[in-house]
């Protein structure tokens, strides 16, 4: 027996509430209506502590798609949605979303709508998914709208994954460069110093300079590893507040090299494409909008659709407020227009994501090419500097002797 926490009204309209002590949520359900209540909310009271194993659990992108697809495909074979869900829970081999997926079954068995059950999981399923489910049951088309959201997600997924292939190399090249000059300050210069201090004399000021560097690393690691720790969780913290995440989404859109149009054509694809998906699952226009807006990833894109929002609420068109956004170029916002006109926004949407999915598929690889000319000058300058550095006084003491 578990105990429930409990909303419901009576057929007056007064509200109740309580405890009750229950085998499910669904025998809670059953007790409330026999007592003539009508079912608002049901909650446990003590929620499972095996919710709470495996912190670090998560589901991935391709594993909630693959369920997704599974449930529409059931759906629509007449499939009733408890069933469904069953049958979900036997298949799904990611325990955290086993566990949500019964977490949702007995919400549904308690008498909640999908959309709503699934809307008590916002760190699985986010507001686009729980939109257009509950846009599909609210019309009769869920297994269309769970469809449309796995497609949704893989597109999400497919964007994802072609920027972090093309920026791995990069990557791993700049964390063994580090690596290298760590190293080489940490263990090579030392070696040198010793021999330094047998010659005696001055040194170069560019030597000084690395054995200075070096002394610092090998005496007050600590002191560098926690300032360089108390710089990265400051920057994390300044990041999600308010201030910071609005001034770093600027940023990211200034950066050169091609970064920031890289940052400024994933954020468009990615508004067009989930704006498309909700309003071709049929979410109410100024819904679908600010969800858009939401789950844009960027604080400029966020607010150009708080004006959007304004211009339709007062009869005026999406595209409009759009041109004075600088960060939607004059052929999206052309584009849209024409949608408007014709009545295939969504389509159009479909065609501006597709557009700049294809543009960040060649300007990563363009950035690639640059930044790997870029790092080998970089890296062998920093390492020319130590070992120039490191050889001068040699050669200083090499013309004192002859």
């Amino acid at each position: 027996m578990s105990t429930y926490v409990f909303k419901a009204m009576d057929l007056t309209g007064a509200k109740a509430g309580g405890e009750v002590e229950a085998e499910s949520k669904q025998a809670v359900s059953d007790q409330l209506k026999q007592r003539g209540l009508i079912v608002l909310d049901i909650a446990d009271k003590h929620k499972s502590r095996e919710l709470n194993v495996k912190m670090f659990q998560r589901v991935k992108a391709d594993e909630l798609t693959v369920m997704t697809r599974q449930l529409a495909t059931m759906v629509d074979s007449g499939m009733t949605i408890l069933r469904a869900l069953y049958v979900l829970e036997a298949q799904t081999e990611n325990e955290l979303l086993q566990r949500t997926i019964v977490e949702i079954r007995k919400d549904v068995e308690a008498g909640l709508a999908l959309s709503e059950a699934m809307a008590r999981h916002p760190k699985i399923f986010s507001p686009l998914f729980i939109a257009m489910t509950e846009a599909g049951e609210t019309g009769g088309v869920l297994d269309a709208a769970l469809l449309r959201v796995a497609d949704q997600l893989e597109k999400e997924d497919s964007l994802r994954r072609q920027v972090k292939s093309a920026m791995a190399y990069p990557l791993v090249v700049i964390g063994f460069s580090v690596v290298v000059v760590l190293a080489l300050v940490a263990f090579l210069i030392p070696v040198f110093i010793g021999v330094f201090k047998e010659f005696g004399g001055g040194l170069p000021a560019i030597t000084q300079v690395t054995v200075t560097m070096s002394n610092v690393l090998t005496g007050y690691w600590y002191l560098l590893f926690g300032g360089v720790a108390a710089l990265y969780f400051g920057f994390r913290k300044w990041k999600v507040s308010e201030t910071g995440r609005r001034q770093w989404d600027r940023f990211r859109l200034r950066v050169p090299f091609g970064i920031g149009a890289i940052v400024q054509k994933v954020s468009l694809a990615r508004w067009s494409r989930t704006l498309s998906a909700l309003m071709g699952a049929g979410v109410p226009l100024l819904l679908a909008l600010e969800i858009t807006g939401r789950t844009a990833g960027n604080t400029v894109i966020e607010k150009a659709m708080g004006d959007v929002i304004t211009s339709v609420r007062n009869g005026g068109t999406i595209s409009g407020p759009l041109k004075d956004a600088p960060v939607f170029p004059g052929m999206v916002t052309h584009m849209l227009g024409v949608g408007e006109e014709t009545g295939a926004l969504d389509t159009m949407l479909s065609k501006v994501a597709d557009f700049y999915e294809d543009q960040v598929d060649a300007a990563v690889k363009a950035l690639t090419s640059i930044l790997e000319p870029v790092m080998i000058v970089v890296v062998g300058s920093i390492v020319g500097f130590i070992v120039i550095s490191m050889y001068l006084p040699l050669f200083k003491v090499y013309d004192a002797i002859k």
